[in-house]
């Protein structure tokens, strides 16, 4: 059990710091040269990266070093050892003339180049969607697409680490940060995350991942102690990592600030030695998130290799301190050259050193970069019920009224670190008035109005906006219109978990008035994750449109008309009530309940554990495992088209392969995406997506569709291995329209197969 994490790792800590310094060692040294060498040789960019790393390692002095392992948070940086060129965002790590090296500046995050409360004025960028929308979208090219956008936004802007990458799985449906994440499955999770790194190092600049490890919950997460079994911890959350590591090749990790078996995950020998950097053989380096480092020699033996925004420490451990400790031999000098050559390596990998930003802003196309924008946002909404065909929207409806959700101006945006502050304007912004995120944070909505939207493809209407806040005025105005849209709000942020996930203020009574007043009601819920439905049965159509950034009004009006078929699938299952998750209610919330200043600094509250029972089986897997039937489930998704499976054919033996036909049997073109979920024959494990493709068709068109399982999601871990192990037998196979909606059934015979950990 990693929950008594100590009898596991204490044996490792001994080789930990062997395993970190000698990882590089891996590949090969790059050969001897024979004639004179230029300057600076690890300017070739013909040699591999560990190479060049290595040249440059032996060329830095001492001090050189040191400056390296600490990054700078500019809007606190009053040192006068501060850099001079330092701009307002989230770090600096100074430059080195004489090496060649530059400055790296560092900006939030996976949804746009942040700028939360405006530290560099006037400075705007495009918006994405929220992470669980593209997650949603089922499609690993849009998220290269979408990573490629805001990573050239952020070169432009002089930014050469973007701080993106999140990919920590959902395990509690309130979680104030979900929706940055993407969603409930590894397989899902790591490949979205995967392409949407590799789609922001494609601009010569280095994409963090983030947060290693077991980040799932907001409230207490500076001193929250996270409880796992390793074999389930290695079949979820660090397969997605792992998973996304692979596919897009990060320069950095970031750790978390929770505490993993008892350490801190910014010190955890087991997390940052043993898995990362030994199992799994990464060479960039280990950054540690803004205020989570706690300790000096610890920390560095342990695997971190910066302390980034040192500011936001208690102190500056990888400065004076850490000089210290290598001076008098506490720590090796070989560690801080390994930390050093990790930058490096992460530097070179990304191609920062052979692509430099310039010194000045650059021009973008924020015009191009938004229809990136809104393609995400429309193929991330999840259209979750349709009856009586009340969408699409009849462009000849002579009467529509919309309600709710500030939906005159725009649409509503998570807070946090990822808040960008887009394109367009800030039609609505309101300030924290305490908490946690108060001094980072504000409530805002995009300036992209759903009503302008509406109007522009309905122009013959008569479009009315009520604001909601009575909600039998709304009802009012929305009897006898030929359709009524409600569009709902959650607003969720960084650093704050709400205390459930109904929806807030009169939200549910104003739906059912509406509800009750027009049979053709359409709710649009701009919500950070899933909420509770109580008026379900009452509304006949409804889209989860998520946060669905700065084209968020055009793609919802789109949907709504027909022009775009909606094809977004949940990635994450919305339970029927509060009792069905793992966790109804959030771990330390009453403390922060019973806190007068409702938790505003979260290390003073009392240090507490999250056993995290369900082990691997998060999401879907734990509704099933326990028998619930949730409102909707784990991919589900619903189009204006109808998609027929047919024909299945499995293979079996060293490796899983499905194939099976596809056909879109109505009149408008759509995509859909078929799901391969797999089991083994007995037991009860559950089924867990191992593979998933996201196909267009045209009115009337079949294609052959083959999905290769994935075989470490087929697998289970063997701590004995240790490894993952495919186990000889039969295997139940679904071809599937979401996790609780099998079409196409059949077996599998598969031979043992072993993979490393």
């Amino acid at each position: 059990m990693l929950s008594g994490l100590a009898s596991v790792t204490r044996p490792i800590a001994a080789i930990a710091l062997v395993a970190a310094a000698s990882a590089p060692a891996r590949e090969p040294a790059a050969a001897p040269v024979a004639q004179a060498a230029p300057a600076r040789p690890w300017a070739d960019a013909a040699l591999p990266p560990a190479a060049r790393a290595e040249m440059l390692l032996a060329a830095m002095t001492f001090e050189e070093k040191l400056a390296l392992v600490y990054t700078w948070f500019p809007p606190m940086a009053k040192d006068p050892a501060a850099p001079a060129d330092l701009i307002p965002s989230a770090g600096h790590q100074p430059a080195i003339p004489r090496l060649g090296i530059p400055a790296l500046r560092e900006t939030d995050a996976s949804l746009g180049v942040a700028n939360q409360v405006e530290q560099r004025k006037g400075d705007v960028a495009t918006a994405l969607p929220s992470g669980l929308a593209l997650a949603a979208s089922f499609d690993p090219r849009l998220a290269y697409e979408s990573g490629a956008m805001i990573g050239g936004e952020a070169r432009a802007k002089r930014f050469n680490v973007m701080l993106a990458g999140g990919v920590n799985l959902t395990r509690d449906p309130w979680g104030g940060r979900n929706f940055e994440y993407l969603g409930e499955d590894p397989l899902l999770a790591g490949l979205i995350a995967g392409e949407s790194i590799r789609g922001i190092q494609s601009n010569h600049i280095v994409s963090t991942i983030k947060h290693f490890a077991l980040n799932a919950q907001e409230t207490g997460r500076m001193i929250m102690d996270a409880r796992i079994d390793e074999a389930a911890f290695r079949e979820s959350d660090l397969l997605a990592f792992r998973i996304a590591i692979e596919k897009g090749r990060p320069g950095s990790v970031m750790c978390a600030y929770n505490k993993v078996g008892g350490d801190y995950a910014c010190e955890n020998d087991w997390l940052l030695n043993r898995v990362l950097k030994g199992d799994w053989g990464y060479r960039g380096w280990v950054m540690s998130d803004w205020g989570a480092v706690h300790s000096t020699v610890r920390a560095a033996r342990n695997g971190l290799d910066q302390q980034s925004g040192g500011e936001l420490d208690t102190h500056p451990f990888f400065r004076a301190d850490l000089r210290k400790s290598i001076e008098n031999g506490e720590l090796p000098q070989a560690r801080l050259d390994d930390m050093v050559r990790r930058i490096l390596f992460g530097a070179f990998s990304a191609g920062v050193m052979d692509a430099p930003v310039v010194d000045t802003p650059q021009p973008i196309d924020y015009a191009k970069n938004a229809e990136v924008a809104q393609r995400a946002a429309e193929a991330g909404i999840v259209l979750l019920k349709n009856e009586r065909g009340v969408l699409p929207l009849a462009k000849s409806a002579r009467r529509i009224v919309l309600i709710g959700g500030h939906a005159d101006v725009g649409v509503l945006s998570g807070g946090g670190s990822s808040q960008v502050r887009s394109v367009g304007g800030v039609p609505i912004e309101i300030p924290l008035t305490g908490g946690p995120a108060a001094s980072f944070v504000r409530t805002t909505w995009h300036a992209s109005s759903p009503l302008n939207a509406i109007r522009a493809l309905a122009p013959k209407a008569q479009i009315t906006f009520v604001d909601g806040s009575d909600p039998a005025a709304a009802a009012v105005a929305a009897r006898g219109a030929d359709v009524a849209i409600v569009v709902a709000t959650q607003w969720t942020t960084e650093a704050e978990d709400p205390e459930g996930i109904a929806l807030s203020g009169n939200q549910d009574a104003l739906i059912a008035a509406v509800a009750a007043a027009n049979p053709r009601t359409a709710v649009v819920l701009t919500t950070g994750g899933p909420v509770l439905m109580p008026w379900i049965d009452r509304v006949p159509a409804v889209l989860a449109a998520w946060y669905p950034g700065q084209r968020g009004g055009e793609a919802i009006a789109r949907v709504l008309f027909g022009e775009v078929n909606p094809s977004g699938r949940l990635p994450i299952t919305f339970p029927a009530a509060s009792s069905q998750a793992p966790r109804p209610a959030v771990p330390g919330m009453e403390q922060v309940l019973a806190d007068p200043k409702r938790g505003e600094d979260t290390r003073g509250l009392k240090p507490f554990e999250v056993q995290y029972r369900e082990g691997s089986d998060v999401g879907y897997r734990w509704y099933a495992r326990q028998g619930h039937k949730p409102l909707f489930a784990f991919g589900h998704g619903l189009s204006y088209t109808r998609f027929d499976y047919s024909r299945l054919r499995i293979e079996g033996g060293d490796r899983l392969a499905v194939s099976f036909e596809i056909a879109n049997r109505g009149k408008r073109a759509g995509a859909d995406v078929p799901q391969l979920y797999v089991a083994p024959q007995g037991g009860a494990r559950p089924l867990r997506l191992a593979g998933f493709e996201r196909v267009t068709l045209q009115p009337g068109e079949r294609r052959r569709v083959t999905l290769i399982a994935e075989p470490r999601i087929v697998a289970d871990y063997d701590v004995a291995l240790p490894g993952y192990r495919v186990a000889p037998g039969s295997y139940r196979v679904s071809i599937a329209r979401d996790a609780g909606q099998p079409v196409l059934t059949g077996t599998a015979e598969l031979r043992e197969r072993r993979l490393a950990p």
